[in-house]
């Protein structure tokens, strides 16, 4: 609980820290915004890909690949922000644009990734995938300019956008109920940061709804929301595989681990109710498993028995 409570007090401090550099200037305050978010989502990447082979959480690969797309377009989206000037020749529909590819490249992602929990993951494959629609939905915006549009400087949003963000809040609730019928392949902090992650994300998405101003009120909402939701990613993500990574990299490992120790303390339970001595020998000579009443007949606990050669240290001797 005191943990919670530590996470929660970070949060808000973090929140704090970014929301003052609001009142200072809106576009350090977007940016902190995004690089933050960049940052996290990177590290995902980061921890999925040097894993790889070994990873047992083929959810977490699935989605680290994903993040790496995620994020780069998050940059463009940065950028790109009216302000920022780095763009020449494009208006604030740019920024826009690449928010809601991004979202939509988010929202499916995490749609699809509960699928990859009993199916393994051919990484090259997904980042083909990943590669050819962003360059794809990339050249649209950027080359050929069929994208449509989401934002008119003067008008504000238009329909496409704002049902595009509606679009996304439906995949994400989506993705929530197809989360809850996987959770028990979830640690449960793991499974309650990741929830929380998606319906930060839908909050903010919906304030972003209603803006007309790329820097007005609901504008500034939505990247608070957005601040949240990748805090609550890392708590459940980065944070977890670096000082927990059994938690969530090789949790079904650990799971099958229990069930076997599990079994095997029950098989013991069953050899412990006879009354004469039963012992189980591998093909090594060595002891595998010895009821209660052998160690009372030998003399000896069951750890100075077990592992040991039966014939040379438990037979009388000609």
């Amino acid at each position: 609980m005191k943990g919670l409570k530590l996470d929660i007090t970070s949060g808000i401090l973090i929140l704090a820290g970014i929301v003052i550099t609001e009142r200072y200037c809106y576009l350090l305050y977007h940016s902190l915004v995004e690089l933050f978010s960049i940052l996290i989502g990177f590290s995902i990447f980061l921890i999925a890909w040097n894993t790889r082979s070994i990873m047992a959480n083929n959810y977490l690969l699935f989605l680290g690949n994903a993040y790496l797309f995620i994020s780069f377009i998050d940059l463009l989206h940065t950028l790109a922000y009216k302000g920022m000037g780095v763009f020449k020749g494009f208006d604030a529909d740019l920024p826009t644009q690449l928010w809601i590819t991004a979202r939509y490249m988010e929202s499916i992602s995490f749609l699809i990734a509960p699928l990859f929990f009993n199916k393994k993951v051919n990484v090259k494959a997904i980042l083909f995938i990943y590669f050819l629609i962003t360059t794809v939905t990339l050249s649209s915006i950027f080359y050929v300019k069929i994208f449509p549009h989401c934002f008119i400087e003067g008008k504000g949003l238009t329909w496409f956008k704002i049902l595009s963000e509606y679009a996304i809040c439906l995949i994400l609730i989506a993705s929530i109920w197809h989360l809850y019928k996987s959770k028990m392949e979830f640690e449960r902090l793991v499974f309650g940061w990741t929830i929380s992650a998606i319906l930060s994300t839908i909050i903010s998405e919906i304030a972003f709804t209603f803006y007309i101003s790329v820097y007005g009120l609901s504008n500034f909402v939505g990247h608070i929301f957005k601040v949240i939701s990748f805090y609550c990613i890392y708590k459940g993500i980065v944070e977890t595989a670096l000082k927990r990574p059994y938690e969530i990299l090789w949790r079904r490992l650990k799971q099958n681990e229990q069930k076997l120790k599990e079994e095997r303390d029950r098989a013991q339970s069953y050899l412990d109710v006879a009354g004469v001595i039963l012992v189980v020998i591998g093909v090594d000579e060595r002891v595998k498993l010895i009821n209660r009443k052998g160690c009372e007949l030998l003399g000896l606990r069951e750890d100075q028995i077990i592992g040991k050669n039966w014939f040379d240290h438990f037979l009388p001797q000609d």
